[in-house]
């Protein structure tokens, strides 16, 4: 049976097991001492308590207030609450593997493991559950926070003779300091360093990655190419040699950036407990545990913050188009993502306010045709991503998809409305050209837009059939950056548009 296996599944001589001070201690072989296991940041790659607050206010958002009479109680307090009211999924918590195959060895040896967390007793003992090693846990009470100096004394109690500790942060240095053995467990420098100078560490597990390309990664920067949409109605409204419209434009870029970073992290916050369930999902830096909950808490609002702030300076018209967009996606983060075919239409409407946005900033006139080509196009798109999902759901033998309002046999219908949503945004081109676009007289030489809706129809025709073969991954949007052929389409559009212009250069 692998380390993994073990892991999760529950062994009788775990079954009942409780605060270590209620427990015998088990016949110990030779003079090994116990190995102790903090919880958040060692044995699991999260924190409890930012878990549990997450998920409080998931299920209950208006229950925010709650929490400030709680901690006015203590800390202890706040966890033996948190504990009680947020419905945690323990079994989708990321566990540091490593650790845990450390903790079945030293079981292996005869040594006893325990579990010393500050996280609330009554949730750390469902969580130990999960791993059939552990012989008891220590734990907070609802009183007494278990963390440092609290945590130190409660052990050095427990094990008069000594015992071995695994920790990871500056609060567990009280611990070491009581402790025979010293294990390190993603100890930051300074913290590593502090702790050499206590003792030489038997064991020390390396920090995770946590550099720029986990922060890019939770952020999703490389979405930021979406925005380029806002850029559209500045260079089709006849602006293009307007150095006012794109500096606006691009001070609106970096707005609509921030803020889109911003509401990824709070719909993956929301999303942990699916995204932890998901093939792929699982990976992203919120539900592996390679980025702190913490740190997103203190990110998202930042970028919100700096996100309207930019757009105040830009005037009351753009910061009412960020409100919209903020506004939108949050209702699709907390409920219309759930609703199958209406997602995907509020994901058109998001693209879609992107060109809304790019229109306030240039100061052009609104084109409906413009707004109408995207809901097709963007609504294409969007059941081109569900139906990717659907189809390596079906390959998993899944049923339903976490999160989601689809089903393994929904697959057809998407294909069929996304494929005609492509083919309707063709015929919307085509319409704009005759009915909007040469009229304006903006082209030198307007029978090169012509190329627009032959590349267009090309590239959708592409989306689908790798969408229907099973070969597109994920989202089209990332497939078209990266994907040669459609490089190469969109260098054809490039080149018919300058081409259009030819003597206005």
């Amino acid at each position: 049976m692998s380390v993994s296996q073990q892991i999760l599944h529950r062994a009788p001589d775990c079954a009942d097991a409780t605060v270590a001070t209620t427990i015998a201690p088990a016949e110990r072989q030779g003079d090994q001492a116990p190995l102790v296991l903090d919880l958040d940041g060692t044995l699991l790659r999260t924190d409890l308590l930012y878990e549990s607050f997450v998920a409080y206010l998931r299920h209950n958002p208006l229950g925010f207030w709650r929490v400030f009479g709680w901690v006015l109680k203590g800390k202890a307090h706040v966890k033996r609450e948190l504990a009680a009211a947020a419905p945690l999924d323990l079994d989708s918590l990321p566990v540091n593997e490593d650790v845990a195959a450390y903790a079945v060895e030293a079981r292996a040896s005869g040594r006893e493991v325990y579990l010393a967390t500050a996280a609330d007793g009554d949730l750390a003992r469902r969580i130990a559950a999960r791993f059939p090693f552990l012989t008891g846990v220590i734990a907070s009470d609802g009183v007494t926070n278990l963390k440092g100096g609290h945590k130190a004394e409660a052990l050095a109690a427990q094990f008069p003779d000594g015992f071995s500790y695994a920790g990871d942060c500056r609060a567990d240095l009280a611990v070491w300091r009581t402790c025979r053995e010293i294990v390190l467990v993603g100890a930051s420098p300074a913290v590593e360093k502090a702790a050499r100078a206590i003792g030489e560490p038997v064991a020390v597990f390396p920090r995770p990655p946590s550099g720029l390309k986990v922060y890019a990664k939770a952020l999703r920067l490389h979405q930021w190419a979406k925005n380029l949409l806002i850029f559209v109605p500045l260079i089709l409204g006849g602006k293009t040699f307007d150095p006012a419209a794109w500096g606006a434009t691009a001070a609106g870029f970096l707005a609509l950036g921030l803020l889109a970073s911003a509401t990824y992290l709070l719909n993956d916050l929301t999303d942990l407990p699916d995204d932890r369930r998901h093939w792929s999902k699982r990976e992203r830096p919120l539900a592996k545990g390679s980025l702190p909950i913490r740190t997103a808490l203190i990110l998202a609002p930042l970028g919100l913050a700096v996100s309207f702030g930019i757009g105040a300076a830009l005037g009351p018209p753009a910061l009412v188009m960020l409100g919209l967009y903020l506004a939108l996606t949050l209702a699709y983060s907390l409920r219309l993502k759930r609703e199958p075919i209406v997602d995907g239409f509020v994901l058109a409407c998001l693209f879609t306010l992107r060109l809304g946005f790019g229109i306030v900033l240039a100061q052009v006139v609104t084109s409906p045709w413009l707004l109408t080509f995207s809901m097709f196009l963007f609504l294409s798109l969007s059941f081109a991503k569900r139906h990717t999902e659907v189809e390596r759901m079906v390959q998993h033998g899944i049923k339903k998809t976490a999160g989601r309002g689809y089903r393994a046999g929904d697959g057809p219908l998407l294909l069929a409305v996304g494929a005609s949503a492509g083919v309707g945004s063709v015929l919307v081109m085509v319409l704009y050209l005759i009915q909007e676009a040469f009229p304006a007289g903006y082209y030198t030489k307007p029978a090169f837009l012509w190329a627009f809706p032959a590349v267009l129809f090309l590239w959708v025709g592409r989306v689908w059939l790798l969408c229907q073969r099973g070969e597109l991954k994920d989202d089209p949007v990332a497939f078209a950056l990266k994907d040669r052929t459609s490089i190469a389409l969109g260098g054809v559009m490039a080149a018919a548009f300058l081409a259009s212009h030819i003597g206005q250069f």
